[in-house]
């Protein structure tokens, strides 16, 4: 008797012991599965960045902060620009586009390491596109120092040039000069010319004297001290860059010795490469073992097939339900934290890492929870399968055919639960303006960031400029609708007219005047201007190429030309050829009210370039009317409380709808433009325009539109247009 019970207890042991050991290795396998397509995996990381918005909080909380000036200095490379200049053009240096892309670099070489992939762990960071942006920005802001000068009071001659010495090296220092006025005699011109131009490099003296005599014979110290200074500060900018650059061994920044030797233990991920070479492992061995498991659960199960699946459906089951458990414990385990940050970190850092650790924790459970319900899933089908055959009346079905069931439903729910958290857990997203929860949105239906006359900038000089830098750095800095003004170079004759616009000031209509011929005289081709050639000029077709090129280094961008056209169609048709653009260009519906593609199919057929015309109509394809198609508010606001939301040009009850949004009074003004520009300020008008036209806002235009930030006031209104 003691001999038979022995074997019978055994027997009934070893199906509980296959059982449990099933259970917890399919546990097993989903946890190790959802640690490798999370904590391994580059896009998790893309994913909660996204997901939480980190690069526009980036620029709107965390660089902004008062307590991270010190970074934001170094950054900029301790050039002398003053504070407030630093923020409003920290986008200009350090791009968002830059700042995806670096980030990007390093968690794909962290997680690379991670997972084995590469022997050594280096982090570098290129930087050579922030050494370039460095010396766009010292023209820029030494520019945009000159253009805003007043005239001060009229010494004599001698002490005219002791003063311009004195202006030099004020601009040497980041200071803003006292610049004196005085109508000078062609000798006395000379000779100042030869005072400012000591200070340029000597190859190119010869280029600048003559514009800068004309300027001086006609008192203009702006423009003459504007130009030499952008030689001046080429040659200082790239002094600049050069020794960041000697600092950074040749334009490159090692990030891990300086992570090193700032004391950082970067031992932990040393550490996680040995756990995820563990969990490798672990992973096929709990994979191996749940089938084993399973076999021996089958084999010693009851006799009738209906039996044995109900047994190992339960099993699967089982290991979901303890997946799911584990997971579940995740957030009160941690906190919602991986990391605890140091208090002595700035507040804005603190928020936007607990925002980015609270969303890896989310985004973990819910990864761990999808591997749960495959093996729940897996488990429910099998015990459903054995239930049926149980209740079935008749012959059950032949075993073989059981077998087979059993079999491929297991091995389905196992690499569902290993195939699951890698393919259906969080990855890089493709954004769409910025966003991937923006691509659903229709053409029309989203709100572009547009640069108000994006010809005239400081950087290439223009007299009375409305933009800092140049249209490639706009669009890095996230312009993505551009107003551009197409002219022939005037006759002398045609200039005269033109000047009679309030955008003028007496002075700049002086200014130009006076250098119609012998500073800046009629050139060939085609050409962006605003209003008058001679306040400046860049040529039309390079320009596109540039935009072209732009585009094509950023395959999910979309860009909105609107152009003020002086020139024919034809001619516009003929330019656009030239510069390549053919196979982006987007032809807007024939009929104005049908409705526009969605950003994603946009992007899908490479026809990212939408380009409109104020007077034109065709007749190429892609090239239509702006006011068929688009309503607009008036322009000629000379303060911020004349701003309306009136109709303008087009009418209304149109699909696109133009929120001019910048001051005209005289020119523009930085001083207004970092007013209006404010992020609540634009939102509120925005709004308010909205609700009294019955429109979405699509472009609002600005001026200087690296002041304020205005982009983040577009990321809100496209980030509402989401949840409607």
């Amino acid at each position: 008797m003691g001999g038979s019970v022995a074997p019978r207890r055994s027997g009934r042991l070893v199906p509980v012991i296959a059982f449990l050991l099933a259970a917890l290795s399919v546990t097993t396998v989903a946890l190790t599965a959802t640690a490798r397509g999370t904590v391994a995996s580059p896009g998790f990381y893309q994913a909660v960045l996204e997901e939480e918005s980190a690069y526009d909080r980036l620029y709107r909380e965390v660089l902004v902060d008062p307590e991270l000036s010190p970074v934001t200095r170094d950054l900029l490379a301790h050039l002398p620009v003053p504070e407030a200049l630093v923020t409003s053009n920290i986008k200009v240096v350090l791009p968002p586009d830059t700042v995806r892309a670096l980030t990007d670099q390093q968690i794909h070489a962290v997680t690379a390491y991670v997972r084995g992939e590469s022997d050594e762990l280096r982090l570098t960071v290129d930087m050579a596109p922030v050494l370039e942006n460095l010396g766009d920005l010292a023209r820029v802001y030494f520019g945009d120092l000159v253009a805003n000068l007043q005239g001060r009071e009229r010494p004599d001659f001698d002490r005219f040039t002791d003063d311009l010495d004195a202006a030099l090296d004020a601009l040497a220092e980041g200071r803003a000069p006292t610049l004196p006025t005085l109508p000078l005699t062609d000798d006395q011109a000379e000779q100042a010319a030869d005072v400012l131009l000591a200070a340029a490099p000597a190859r190119e003296r010869p280029a600048l004297r003559p514009e800068v005599e004309v300027a001086l014979a006609q008192g203009d110290v702006w423009t003459a001290l504007a130009v030499t200074v952008s030689a001046v500060l080429s040659d200082g900018s790239r002094g600049a860059a050069a020794g960041l650059r000697a600092t950074l061994e040749g334009g490159t920044w090692d990030l891990t010795d300086t992570l090193r030797l700032a004391g950082n233990d970067l031992a932990a991920l040393e550490r996680a490469r040995d756990y995820v070479r563990l969990l490798t492992l672990l992973q096929t061995l709990a994979a191996a073992l749940a089938l084993a498991a399973l076999a021996v659960l089958w084999h010693t199960g009851p006799a009738a097939s209906g039996r044995g699946l109900m047994r190992l459906g339960q099993a699967l089951a089982c290991g979901g339900v303890l997946t799911a458990v584990v997971a579940l414990a995740v957030h009160p385990v941690t906190g919602g934290r991986f990391l605890t940050t140091p208090a002595s970190w700035p507040p804005s850092v603190t928020a936007l890492l607990d925002d980015l650790q609270r969303n890896a924790v989310d985004q973990t459970v819910a990864t761990g929870l999808g591997a749960a319900l495959t093996a729940l899933a897996g488990g429910a089908l099998l015990a459903c399968v054995g239930w049926v055959i149980l209740v079935r009346p008749g012959l059950p079905p032949a075993p073989a055919a059981v077998r087979a069931v059993g079999a491929g439903v297991v091995c389905a729910a196992l690499a569902g639960v290993l195939i699951v958290p890698p393919v259906f857990g969080p990855s890089a997203p493709r954004p769409c303006l910025g966003s991937s929860r923006l691509c659903d949105l229709r053409y029309d239906e989203a709100a572009y960031l547009t640069s108000h006359n994006a010809m005239a900038t400081t950087a290439d000089r223009f007299i009375g400029p409305l933009q800092d830098p140049d249209i490639t750095a706009q669009l890095n800095t996230g312009v993505r609708a551009l107003q551009l003004d197409t002219y022939r170079w005037e006759s002398p004759q045609e200039i005269a007219a033109r000047l009679d616009s309030p955008e003028f000031t007496p002075e700049q209509r002086r200014l130009i005047s006076g250098a119609v011929d012998r500073a800046n005289p009629p050139r060939e081709g085609l050409w962006l201007c605003h209003s008058v050639c001679r306040a400046g000029a860049i040529e039309l077709v390079p320009a596109l190429e540039e935009i072209g090129d732009w585009l094509r280094a950023h395959p999910t961008e979309i860009v909105t030309l609107i152009i003020q056209d002086d020139i024919s169609p034809e001619d516009t048709e003929k330019a656009f050829h030239a510069a390549g653009l053919d196979a982006l260009l987007h032809a807007p519906p024939d009929d104005p009210h049908q409705p526009w593609p969605t950003l994603e199919e946009m992007i899908d057929s490479g026809r990212r370039l939408v380009v409109f015309a104020e007077k034109a109509d065709g007749p190429a394809p892609w090239y239509r009317n702006f006011y068929r198609y688009a309503m607009e508010t008036p322009f000629t606001f000379r303060t911020p409380s004349e701003m309306t939301c009136e109709p303008n040009r087009g009418g209304g009850g149109k699909q696109l709808f133009l929120l001019n949004h910048f001051i005209t009074n005289g020119g523009g003004s930085r001083l207004d433009a970092g007013r209006v520009n404010a992020r609540d300020w634009v939102l509120d008008r925005a709004l308010t325009c909205e609700e009294r036209r019955g429109s979405p806002v699509n472009f609002i235009a600005v001026d200087y539109s690296t002041v304020g930030d205005v982009l983040g006031a577009v990321n809100e209104l496209n980030a509402r247009r989401t949840e409607k």
